[in-house]
């Protein structure tokens, strides 16, 4: 069974540079997120604020009304790990936030796609290990990208990501939640398990692109899904970190379609070419 068979959408290079559009889309509202975070501000503010910086570059937010989502952005803290929903909730010194962003860009014939990235933000002051929690999963994150190369399988990058995560401490890392392919929808196959054997999954072929998002606690792997069906936390209350970017290869190497700078100074400093144009 090949690629197509399995349900996996190969990109043009006109495709992909569509998606590149949309990843620096991405990318910029982030940082402005980023910047915005502080003590005092509340996840429907910064929800705000990204609708408001997606919609003027001439894009369209992907996550509002998708499987009914009510908001721009996904704001997860503390204990929430991935999908909260943005509102009144205040953050606080000494808090830990995750952004979810996602944009939609049309091509020349006005097909949308996809950008999706996610970044994890300290409010403030915060514990060392909460610090070091964010450092372990963005940097999983860049192993698992560094691990994939033409030809390769889709659980290289799995495997990448789980080995260094354990190669650090006692974190728990989510199984139920993974990364997935991206194009002309949001969320396309394959999955992108965070941890596996190598060697297994779809090849990875110029045209396909992923998001890789580590979801990392300081805790169990265990979650569940509060009341209003969107929210996952931890089942034992600890704090949790998401970080994602999404990425292609080309023939060149690897190209980081929502980085500002495409990836070009991480790939660098891990030895992995850089695939950009």
């Amino acid at each position: 069974m090949g690629l197509l068979d399995r349900g996996v959408e190969i990109k043009t290079p006109a495709q992909i540079d569509a998606m590149r559009r949309a990843g620096l889309v991405v990318g910029r509202t982030l940082e402005l997120l980023r910047g915005s975070v502080r003590p005092g501000i509340s996840t429907g503010e910064l929800d705000a604020i990204a609708e408001d910086h997606i919609r003027s570059s001439g894009a369209t937010p992907s996550f509002q009304g998708y499987h009914g989502f009510p908001a721009s952005i996904c704001a997860s803290v503390n204990d929430e790990v991935v999908h909260g929903i943005p509102g009144g909730r205040v953050l606080a010194e000494g808090d830990v936030v995750s952004l979810d962003c996602g944009a939609i860009v049309p091509d020349d014939s006005g097909r949308g796609w996809h950008g999706d990235a996610a970044v994890t933000v300290a409010v403030g002051a915060v514990p060392e290990e909460v610090t070091e929690l964010i450092r372990v999963t963005e940097e999983a994150m860049w192993r698992g990208i560094a691990a994939a190369r033409l030809g390769g399988r889709v659980t290289d990058i799995s495997h990448a990501v789980e080995s260094f995560v354990r190669g650090q401490g006692r974190y728990g890392i989510l199984e139920d939640y993974t990364g997935h392919g991206i194009g002309s929808a949001m969320h396309q196959p394959p999955n992108v398990p965070n941890h596996g054997r190598p060697g297994r999954g779809p090849r990875l072929v110029e045209g396909l692109a992923l998001a890789v998002e580590p979801m990392v606690t300081l805790g169990t792997k265990d979650v569940s899904v509060l009341e209003d069906d969107w929210t996952v936390v931890t089942d034992d209350g600890s704090w949790a970190a998401h970080v994602e970017h999404t990425f292609t290869l080309t023939p060149t190497g690897t190209w980081v379609l929502t980085a500002l700078d495409g990836g070009e100074e991480r790939l660098a400093a891990m030895g992995v070419p850089f695939g950009g144009r």
